[in-house]
């Protein structure tokens, strides 16, 4: 693989092995001690790398040891997180665990002052971004769930857009991760150690971590993800991550945010 000179010369010779987990649609090269993200550079790539620079001190989220860009291609050269992804077996098979690691890392987002955060994600623009990617031939339409565009569902991603503007919901600003999926949180025990993949953080309502972290839940211990065909995975009770969080579902706005994300 091509890489900029200073990001080359910083991994010359190391060893590396790919890692498919996610559906981030980026290359992710695992290092000893490092990892090396590779994507197409656009907007979110760069609200990525400035979400990272505003987090460090503030949370754990990955180091950053170079950033390049080169033939409409960004390079993002970061430390490694400790811990294990929160969708591991140790993880999957003690869903009180998971959803105590699940909620500590929603506490620790919401903790964090956004009077000075440099990303916008609140449904103003959100839905402007879902716009563009109509437009753009950008959603990925094989990767919805099977009933959002079905025969009792939306027609196509436009109808769905002005369904999404015709119901926004009141929202609750906190810092949000914006992609809050079990591949993107690494934890030791009960606690947080990294959070990746930031390219759509930023300020938006505390409902899209949920909703999005709630959907993720579902489909792992469903086994619907490639390499988890035969797992089982049992005790899986879907009001654990409310009650480790001390609220009530909001279904409505759980529905709302998933919708949304079918668009990105």
């Amino acid at each position: 693989m091509f890489l900029p000179e200073k990001i080359h010369n910083l991994i010359p010779e190391e060893n590396y092995k790919i890692d498919n987990i996610g559906m981030s649609g980026s290359d992710i090269l695992i290092y000893e001690n490092r990892v090396l993200k590779v994507q197409e550079y656009n907007e979110e790539a760069e609200n990525e790398y400035r979400m990272l620079q505003y987090l460090q001190n503030k949370l754990p989220v990955p180091l950053i040891c170079a950033y390049e860009i080169s033939d409409d291609k960004s390079y993002l050269l970061m430390s490694k997180c400790k811990g294990q992804m929160a969708c591991s077996h140790e993880y999957m098979t003690n869903p009180t665990l998971l959803c105590k690691l699940l909620a500590d890392g929603l506490n620790k987002l919401w903790s964090i002052d956004i009077s000075d955060c440099p990303s916008d994600q609140r449904l103003s623009n959100k839905l402007v971004m879902a716009e563009y990617n109509i437009e753009n031939g950008l959603v990925d339409l094989d990767n919805v769930e099977p009933e959002t565009f079905s025969e009792n569902g939306f027609k196509n991603p436009a109808e769905l857009l002005q369904w999404l503007y015709d119901n926004e919901p009141e929202e609750e600003p906190v810092l949000s991760h914006g992609d809050f999926c079990l591949p993107n949180i690494f934890g030791v025990n009960d606690e947080v150690t990294g959070y990746i993949d930031l390219g759509r953080a930023g300020i938006a309502d505390k409902w899209c971590d949920i909703a999005l972290c709630y959907r993720s839940l579902s489909h792992n211990f469903s086994g619907k993800y490639k390499g988890q065909e035969n797992s089982t995975y049992s005790d899986y009770d879907e009001l654990l991550l409310f009650r480790e969080l001390g609220i009530k579902p909001d279904w409505e706005k759980i529905r709302y945010y998933i919708l949304l994300d079918e668009l990105f």
